[in-house]
């Protein structure tokens, strides 16, 4: 670190800002957090060089483009102080795609990435960024007094969710590898903070829920349909090299579609599968669209020979079922999971006995849990900050391998590893928070409520095999709709279910029966 003092002082900042923008309501906890959270940012930025480039923006052709960015950032965000209810599709659509564009020395400092590279979430900050302006300015706009702009996210949701990411941004206090840390919230924690806190926010008109099903399903479709393509083809548009290497020595061709890894695609099909069995399990879709829906998704997700989405799909399936089948499909669901239990256990205790390897049996995550344990069993507490568990995991480890080889690709062990105890059970907060949260939207409306906890179980269960659990923003976009429904008030029309019209700035108040 080039400010170790800087990042200091901007994590203390960001905690703060977090905190009040997650926990707390009303103007000055809303603005006040965006601002603590705008300002850590750039605190983080200048206490390591490289991080987000911003020297590249120093020539001239940086400059200008800087300048058509902003502009193009102020209409952004003026068109969702006009319309805040089309905010949930902008972050929808952003969220899973990562254009490929990097920032370089150039002539222009933006430029496509190379060599099947993606890029970050840029598309997702311009969103967030546009919807963090859209926000503080209803949130000030004497046109909009009402508590609704600035109105509390479910406490079962937002005060883990404040807690757990305050406690991330403090963690770099005491951080072994502070780069990483900082990295971690530049790019990841901040501006899901930010997400969770415009989104839950956000209208919640009568026609949104199904717009997003229908924006969730179509982008799905639209990878499944690219994914097979590559399949047919066998050419890959973004991609590892280590793929490619596996790929050409493999009886097998694994595609990524838009994404950079078999498995992130994977993940964003399985979430797409989730929906439409939701809807398929409560009638609200065609029997014959569904199924020709589940066809093309899981065609889509076989091509990806992502294992861990095929377990995820599983799980979603059985736990759909459970939620919405008689006693008896329950008591099978139960069943099930009691079988594979002792078919795993009984498979992990036969692999010594055969006089195999556990870490090729279990393609070497047997050897990046053992690191991740020697990790937590250093640091149990508090762990040694966030975004830190892959190098101390090699600095622990006596073999000279990148450090990407050492991420333990299980999610609660990373958490353990990287924030400790306190960390873990934070994570546990959060979890059922967020069930408690899902259970009141599902008595609004149960489609709603259990397309979201299907996205939630999807990409939860593939965090068990394969990284991105508080990283991946469709966490943070399930848990921001889900706030945002269930916040947003509806008249009463004697079921407990009701409805609100919006009509634009200054019409956000309850209906009249």
């Amino acid at each position: 670190m080039d400010h170790p003092t800087l990042a200091h002082i901007a994590c203390a900042v960001a905690a703060a800002g977090v905190v009040a923008l997650l926990a707390g309501r009303g103007r000055a906890a809303v603005v006040g957090g965006l601002a603590a959270i705008g300002v850590a940012g750039g605190g983080l930025i200048a206490s390591a060089s490289g991080i987000g480039r911003l020297d590249a923006l120093a020539s001239v052709p940086g400059a200008a483009a800087a300048v058509l960015g902003l502009v193009a950032l102020l209409v952004a965000a003026w068109a969702l102080v006009l319309r805040p209810g089309w905010l949930a599709l902008a972050i929808a659509f952003s969220a899973p795609l990562r254009p490929p564009i990097a920032i370089g020395d150039g002539a222009f400092p933006i430029q496509l990435a190379e060599h099947g590279e993606l890029g970050r979430l840029l598309l997702l900050y311009f969103v967030l960024a546009a919807a963090a302006l859209a926000l503080a300015w209803r949130a000030l706009s004497a046109r909009e007094q009402g508590t609704l702009p600035t109105r509390a996210l479910p406490r079962s949701l937002g005060l883990p969710a404040a807690a757990l990411l305050a406690f991330a941004c403090l963690s770099q206090l005491w951080a072994d590898h502070p780069r990483d840390g900082v990295e971690l919230l530049i790019f990841f924690l901040l501006p899901f903070a930010v997400l969770l806190g415009t989104l839950g926010r956000a209208p919640f008109p009568e026609w949104l829920p199904r717009a997003l099903a229908i924006l969730a399903i179509a982008m799905a479709s639209v990878f499944a349909v690219v994914g097979l393509f590559q399949a047919a083809t066998r050419e890959l548009f973004f991609f590892a090299p280590n793929l490619a290497l596996s790929n050409a020595n493999s009886g097998f061709f694994r595609v990524t579609s838009l994404f950079g890894d078999p498995s992130l695609y994977g993940r964003h099909l399985v979430v797409g599968l989730g929906v439409v069995l939701a809807l398929m399990a409560l009638r609200r879709i065609d029997v014959r669209l569904g199924a020709a829906l589940v066809v093309l998704l899981w065609a889509g997700l076989f091509v990806s020979y992502s294992q861990s989405s095929m377990v995820a799909l599983v799980v979603v399936t059985l736990v759909i079922a459970a939620l919405t089948g008689t006693r008896r499909v329950r008591l099978s669901v139960v069943g099930t999971f009691a079988l594979v239990a002792v078919l795993a256990v009984g498979y992990l205790i036969s692999i010594p006995i055969r006089g195999d390897s556990l870490r090729n049996e279990t393609a070497d995550r047997s050897e990046r849990i053992a690191e991740t344990v020697r990790v937590i069993e250093r640091d149990p507490v508090v762990g040694v900050g966030a975004g830190g568990q892959p190098e101390a995991s090699r600095a622990l480890s006596e073999r000279d391998r990148p450090t990407p080889n050492f991420v333990s690709h299980t999610a609660p062990l990373t958490v353990f590893a990287e924030l400790g105890a306190v960390g873990l059970a934070l994570l546990a907060w959060l979890a059922v928070g967020a069930v408690r949260m899902l259970a009141a939207v599902r008595r609004l409306d149960p489609a709603v409520g259990l397309a979201l906890l299907a996205v939630l179980v999807a990409v939860f269960v593939q965090s068990l095999f394969y990284p991105g659990l508080l990283e991946d923003p469709i966490t943070w976009v399930a848990l921001g709709v889900g706030a945002g429904f269930l916040t947003w008030p509806r008249r009463d029309d004697g079921t407990g279910r009701g409805e609100l019209v919006y009509d634009g700035p200054g019409a956000e108040t309850e209906a009249t029966a």
